[in-house]
């Protein structure tokens, strides 16, 4: 089937699709029991394919964790961006998504903490950071104080704390009220 009639992009969709099933696959494998047990085989079970296909797509585990910090990075530099304008907006849309990491928040810092390690990743925690940053200033007003520190320090923390169990939106905003209220 020629490319214009959709073979291509029917394989291409596929491959995609493989790839964030593996990705996925490799943040449920690192929440439940650390980076230190993602291998190839752990990856492929977890995500029903032969382990030939994450070799496939990542030639070393190595390429696979940072292809999964990569990615939840970009996943929630994008949120955090995307948050409204308004501050209302925002912290209630902040904390939904603070509520709603609960499932991959543990593994999410456990790749933050291998960025942390690794001087060629540090720039993905400084993008994170720097996001976070971003909305503290337009939340506290006051660009580089302790307020703003303070903030996306407690951010952190409540993230960090939604990976022991649930939190709900209501609390979570709460939470950020009163981190903003100091």
């Amino acid at each position: 089937m020629p490319p214009e009639a959709g073979g291509s992009d029917g394989r291409r969709r596929k491959g995609e699709a493989r790839r964030r099933a593996l990705l996925d696959a490799a943040l449920r494998v690192v929440g439940r029991e650390g980076v230190s047990a993602v291998t190839q085989r752990a990856v492929a079970a977890e995500a029903g394919v032969p382990p030939t296909a994450v070799l496939y797509y990542f030639p070393t585990v190595d390429d696979l964790l940072v292809a999964a910090l990569l990615d939840v990075n970009d996943r929630w530099v994008a949120a955090v961006d995307a948050l409204p304008a308004d501050r209302e907006g925002a912290l209630d849309g902040l904390a939904a998504l603070v509520a709603g990491s609960a499932e991959h928040a543990l593994a999410e810092y456990e790749l933050c903490l291998l960025a942390a390690r690794r001087p060629a990743l540090r720039g993905e925690l400084d993008r994170w950071w720097g996001s976070l940053d971003a909305l503290a200033r337009r939340l506290v007003g006051a660009p580089d104080g302790p307020a703003a520190t303070a903030f996306t320090a407690g951010v952190d923390g409540l993230l960090l704390r939604v990976s022991g169990g649930g939190l709900d939106p209501a609390r979570a905003r709460a939470v950020l009220d009163a981190l903003l209220a100091r």
